[in-house]
């Protein structure tokens, strides 16, 4: 092993970071670093067999020159300050989010997901290269949040934690790295255009003679930051995919700056022509514009979806008089007071004021275990509660991104390959293969006829080949698909939801709730009278249900309630729970031990109660079915329609009416036999899409193709489902359907639009009739020309439909 002296140096480059060692040169390991900071991330790295990161990426360690100072970190000691940045606490685990603005490649990422290796307290890391976050599961018995955030800056990847984090109002960091690249290559394309000027006018040999070196020489100078610093992406990009085995779109372009680069000079050195450097530098510059209009409008996208994909979840909110008011969870605010009801998910982080809190944060962390919370105690966002009713305050604004990141958690995720995403992919690659060969077909015809037209024709055919188009294609029409659905009060996970519901052909409702409109049911009460204090008990009890049915009773029962204990709510049967010292069971017949008459109305759905194991009666609800609910299963176009019910068989001939004599109709279905339904109908090879509203139909939601949470004024979100639906917008349910479809149609359309514009331009340009800088123009502009498309189309289509 070599020693750590320090020798002074100029030539060598620090292994780490790739930084010139000037002043110094640390030796260790028969390495060479720029600085101690540098080698001790290096010997870390080893220490635990992690230096695999320099195989992904040559020097792709941030420089260690500046000195971590540990006791910088101190506050983080501090519990209010933790309290603020963690996202999640229980007895074992800690969750928190970090911006890493360090973060630039592949190995990047690759470390900090190997961060447990570092520190056994990490548990589990997810990287968002994208948003350039860093996510982390911690044992904070193990290690703590300042030992975490000293870890990752000792690698070079600190935290930027600033006030907004502590005060829980977090800012998005905007970069402005492309805009600086773009000024560059503008000012630099300007000047180089300005010195061209005697070429482009002819101005005679004498200007050649006295000044053409010199502008030559000038404009070489004024290029070297466009290639070095603007360009810099593009070369980047293109090693990557090289050193993956992987052709990707930054592959052409960078040869092509390459080859007009190269030639310029040979040009201005020999003096043999005046070089295509300002072809170089505007190729650059209009495609960073490009580039910047993509991202901008990227960004716009981001924001609509972050903007509409709000969950219309309402949670119930408490006011002052005592009255109860559904309200969406966007419209909380930090000291709302909310009640939230047995399998309810608690939107934002709150204190518990009144009830037993028994906590599922099987969605956080994966414990499936409750954990009991007491008064005074505050409940994270994301936890589920399991029993009666709890009274909370919120403590922390909701942070719909956190809410988001739960619903797309990788335990309730999907996996499957998206056809259309797979095509654009394969296109692409194929594409700028294709692009590649024609290149150099063309540089081959033309180099022994005319130099300068093979050079014309070689740059061309490599920059106005735009395979971006297609990959553009999908983003961007299923973005604005996501928006018009969402408009609608349709929202979906995620964008590829979107193909799954075009590949759907076969759909599977629950009844009651989903068909049924139990709000609109008319209510009546038969059996032995009731006194008030059973009548209290009763709505007491079922005050904790989120069942629609048990919503709509409680609804109709007049009156205060009173405190409820050992509440139980038992999936597709019912609840139980004492109240004034009774001890009350809703539900079902089967459920009650209660033998149901043998005919009962078509259109009435019953509820048993009983008290103290007394049945005393049941509640009768008049079937109310939705609005326009025949147009609609008519006009789904599904191969296969099928209904699931808990019920038992005593509106099969309203359903028949209804649904036709090909539908299946599935009476007395259990939560675990829902589930096994769809399970047999995919093991068929249907695309099975299941709409449902709540508890019972969970399991079923998340065995289908594609699952969908229908919700009234107060929603039983359930993880597991793909899309929430608000029963407003039941009706329109056929035309989502439809409409999804359509959006796969136009991105074919927009792949056709894209071909034509490539085989026009490619044949133009291997004859040699665009110049460089006419087809960096035309390129950013056929992308233009696809999101234009695509945007148009859809809300073309949209409006079509009536959506």
């Amino acid at each position: 092993m070599a020693s750590n002296a320090a020798l002074k140096t100029e030539a060598q480059t620090c292994y780490h970071c790739g930084d010139k060692c000037v002043d110094e040169v640390v030796m260790a390991h028969a390495k060479s670093f720029c600085c101690t900071g540098c080698k001790n991330v290096y010997e870390l790295l080893e220490e635990n067999n992690l230096c695999t990161y320099y195989t992904l990426d040559s020097n792709p360690g941030i420089n260690g020159k500046r000195e971590v100072n540990d006791a910088r970190f101190a506050y983080l000691d501090d519990p209010g300050v933790e309290a603020q940045l963690i996202n999640f606490k229980n007895e074992s685990i800690c969750k928190v989010t970090f911006y890493t603005p360090q973060m630039h490649c592949s190995s990047c990422i690759w470390l900090l997901e190997n961060l447990y290796k570092l520190n056994p307290g990490v548990a589990e890391t997810t990287v968002n290269f994208l948003r350039k976050e860093v996510s982390l599961t911690f044992s904070h018995q193990k290690t703590s949040l300042r030992e975490v955030v000293q870890l990752l800056s000792r690698i070079g990847y600190e935290p930027a934690i600033t006030l907004a984090d502590t005060d829980g109002k977090k800012e998005k960091k905007r970069n402005f790295t492309l805009v600086y690249k773009l000024g560059v290559a503008g000012f630099c394309f300007g000047n180089v255009m300005l010195l061209a000027f005697p070429d482009y006018f002819a101005m005679g040999e004498e200007v050649q003679r006295d000044y053409g070196k010199f502008f030559g020489y000038l404009s070489i100078l004024l290029s070297l930051p466009v290639l070095l610093y603007s360009a810099k992406g593009f070369f980047q990009a293109a090693w990557q995919g090289l050193r993956q085995r992987m052709v990707n779109i930054d592959l052409p372009i960078a040869t092509g700056l390459v080859a007009l680069f190269l030639t310029s000079i040979y040009q201005i050195i020999t003096g043999t022509g005046p070089g295509y450097l300002d072809s170089f530098t505007g190729l650059v510059f209009f495609m960073l514009i490009g580039k910047y209009f993509q991202q901008k409008t990227y960004d716009t996208l981001s924001f609509d979806r972050d903007y509409t994909s709000y969950f219309p979840v309402a949670v119930t909110l408490l006011k002052e008089d005592g009255e109860e008011e559904s309200v969406p969870v966007r419209n909380l605010q930090v000291g709302n007071r909310i009640r939230i009801r047995n399998q309810e998910l608690i939107p934002a982080d709150a204190m518990l004021l009144r009830g037993t809190a028994m906590i599922d944060y099987s969605f956080v962390s994966g414990e499936s275990e409750p954990v009991e919370k007491v008064v005074g105690e505050v409940i994270y966002a994301g936890g589920r509660q399991m029993g009666e009713s709890v009274e909370l305050e919120v403590v922390k604004e909701v942070s719909q991104g956190y809410l988001t990141q739960l619903w797309n958690n990788s335990v309730f995720s999907k996996s499957e390959e998206h056809s259309m995403s797979t095509y654009a992919n394969e296109a692409g690659k194929w594409f700028i293969i294709v692009t590649l060969i024609v290149a150099a077909g063309s540089l081959a015809y033309w180099v022994p006829r005319d130099m300068t037209m093979a050079m014309r024709a070689f740059t061309s055919v490599l920059i106005i080949a735009c395979p971006c188009a297609l990959s553009l294609s999908t983003p961007f029409v299923h973005g604005n698909t996501l928006r018009i659905f969402g408009k609608n009060k349709f929202f979906l996970k995620n964008t590829a939801v979107v193909e799954t519901l075009a590949r759907i052909d076969t759909i599977v409702f629950d009844k009651t709730g989903t068909l049924t409109e139990p709000s609109a049911a008319e209510l009546s009460y038969k059996g032995k009278k009731l006194s008030p204090a059973q009548e209290q008990s009763i709505k007491s009890v079922l005050r904790h249900s989120t069942h629609p049915l048990s919503q709509r009773i409680f609804q109709g029962i007049a009156g205060a309630t009173a405190e409820v204990s050992d509440f139980e709510e038992y999936a597709g049967k019912g609840v139980a729970g004492e109240a004034n010292g009774m001890f009350v069971r809703a539900g079902s017949a089967a459920y009650l031990g209660v033998k149901a008459d043998d005919v009962q109305d078509a259109l009435k759905t019953r509820v048993y109660v009983s008290i103290d194991g007394v049945v005393l009666g049941f509640y009768t609800f008049q079937n109310v079915y939705r609005g326009g609910l025949q147009e609609v299963l008519q006009s789904l176009g599904a191969d296969k329609i099928a209904v699931l019910s808990g019920d038992n068989n005593h509106e099969e001939a309203r359903l028949r009416e209804l649904l036709g004599t090909e539908a299946e109709l599935n009476f007395n279905q259990s939560p675990v036999q829902k589930l096994e339904y769809i399970k047999q109908l995919k093991n068929q090879g249907r695309n099975v899409l299941m709409v449902g509203d709540g508890l019972n139909d969970a399991g079923a939601l998340k065995q289908s193709d594609a699952g969908i949470a229908l919700t009234n004024s107060v929603t039983n979100f359930s993880p597991s489902c793909d899309a929430i639906l608000d029963a407003s917008s039941f009706s329109r349910l056929s035309k989502f359907l439809a409409f999804s479809k359509k959006s796969m149609n136009i991105i074919l359309a927009s792949f056709a639009v894209s071909l034509v514009y490539n085989a026009v331009g490619l044949t133009l340009a291997v004859q040699g009739l665009f110049t460089p800088i006419i087809s960096a123009i035309l390129m950013p502009i056929s992308s233009i020309s696809v999101i234009l498309f695509a945007t148009i189309s859809v809300r073309l289509a949209a409006k079509k439909a009536g959506l």
